[in-house]
């Protein structure tokens, strides 16, 4: 650097002492021809930087959009129902069933099995409130792999395939009485809607079925 700006100050004064005179006109044309010649190597040098410099700019670009890209991979979203939503259906749930003269409770959960919305009606039994919720629970949780829709299709399951003498392990929250429907949405299970209180499973079933089917336009 020091080298070259001492070079280019040198031929400065140089051709400006003796570019006036005749008899040394052919070296002033060289003094210009070289200090070209000294910019030209001077851009030579500066273009391979130049396009180091943008492949570095590139690099940086494209390793930010892995880096963003790898950030991505690492969120999950999952769906279910609205607040709004959830309550509309365990409202009519228990109006269908209260059409019908039983009083009961309804639960709506989400995959985590976190309640999204209770809703007891006039005279329900007290138990209906954790029996709701059990089998809301089962059906959003067991379910899910073979995506079946009803308690009661994994009951029918169990009885076909009967336990080994290994005893089976209750599972906390889990039941297999009739009267949850699983919460569907573009073919996927979002959740569960429990309905407990009725004189038969079946009944609850029903209730829980007209409820969903009231909100089927609005899951797609």
């Amino acid at each position: 650097y020091f080298m070259q700006n001492g070079l280019e100050d040198l031929m400065r004064r140089w051709k400006a002492e003796y570019a006036e005179t005749p008899s040394l006109s052919h070296h002033a044309s060289a003094a210009r021809g070289f200090d070209v010649s000294l910019l030209s190597q001077q851009a030579h040098r500066e273009k391979p930087m130049s396009r180091i410099s943008a492949g570095l700019q590139v690099l940086v670009l494209v390793s930010g959009a892995a880096a963003a890209g790898v950030q991505a991979q690492g969120l999950v979203t999952t769906h279910k129902l609205s607040a709004a939503l959830a309550n509309q259906l365990v409202g009519d749930s228990v109006a269908a069933c209260a059409q019908k003269g039983y009083q009961v409770v309804a639960v709506v959960v989400d995959l985590d099995g976190v309640r999204q919305a209770v809703l007891r009606g006039d005279g329900a039994p007290i138990h209906s409130m954790d029996n709701a919720y059990y089998k809301a629970y089962t059906i959003a949780s067991l379910g899910l792999s073979r995506k079946e829709e009803t308690t009661k299709q994994i009951a029918d399951r169990m009885a076909k395939n009967p336990p080994t003498n290994v005893p089976q392990t209750q599972l906390p929250n889990v039941t297999y009485a009739q009267g949850a429907i699983a919460i569907m949405a573009g073919g996927n299970t979002i959740g569960g809607l429990g309905v407990s209180g009725a004189p038969g499973g079946q009944f609850d079933e029903e209730c829980a079925r007209t409820a969903l089917a009231k909100i089927k336009d609005r899951m797609k």
